[in-house]
């Protein structure tokens, strides 16, 4: 059954770079990111696994953590760790999944179901769809996902982005604008009548359209 957005992000155990690992535990009352790889050593996923690490200090401010999977061991993983700070510069700093028996791979919708084997005798293309980004909110349901080909890195600073949105208008009854980047304004929801909007946002709002009320952040 294919997942969507709020459905609840299927609990899972498995081994990692820093041992036995369960995701829900793991992930306390914060936000996670979990973001997927066809296979280890390939040459896109060993950029984007540096720069990943760059930027775990600005999801680390957020309350969200950060883990990683490939099909394949987690020795291998760690070996191709010593690429990856060799070449990007940054040693990986959060847990790689070592999802051999491709089983969270399966109940993340990466792979069918009806998929057979583990992770030998398979290669980049037979694993691409294994390149997915979840965010799990604090009430372990999905906030986003995305999936990217091979041939294009994922852009973890767009994820950022997207992480300051959905903090901000879970708190809030309001909405981010296209290109909305932290600290410029947002839209009311429209569900907020304009009497109630008074009273959340007494400072006063522009009216562009009735159903366009553009308000500074809050």
């Amino acid at each position: 059954m294919a997942l969507r957005i709020n459905d609840p992000a299927p609990d899972f155990k498995a081994q990692t770079t820093e041992g036995p690992l369960h995701f829900y535990e793991w992930m306390g009352d914060g936000w996670a990111i979990l973001f997927s790889h066809p296979k280890d050593f390939t040459p896109v996923c060993t950029t984007e696994l540096g720069y990943m690490a760059k930027l775990k200090p600005e999801f680390e401010k957020r309350n969200c953590k950060v883990i990683g999977l490939s099909i394949d061991p987690v020795d291998s993983h760690e070996n191709w760790a010593k690429d990856i700070e060799e070449t990007q510069g940054t040693a990986v700093n959060y847990p790689m999944i070592g999802d051999t028996d491709l089983s969270v791979a399966k109940l993340y919708n990466m792979l069918p179901n009806e998929e057979v084997g583990t992770y030998e005798g398979r290669t980049p293309v037979t694993n691409q769809t294994v390149r997915t980004v979840y965010v799990v909110g604090p009430d372990k349901r999905i906030k986003m996902m995305m999936t990217y080909p091979m041939s294009t890195g994922r852009n973890f600073d767009e994820i950022l982005r997207v992480v300051d949105s959905m903090q901000l208008t879970a708190k809030h009854f309001v909405a981010t604008p296209v290109n909305w980047k932290k600290g410029e304004d947002v839209i009311i929801l429209p569900s907020v009548s304009d009497e109630d909007a008074k009273e959340k946002f007494p400072k006063g709002w522009e009216t562009v359209k009735p159903y366009l009320r553009v308000v500074k952040q809050p």
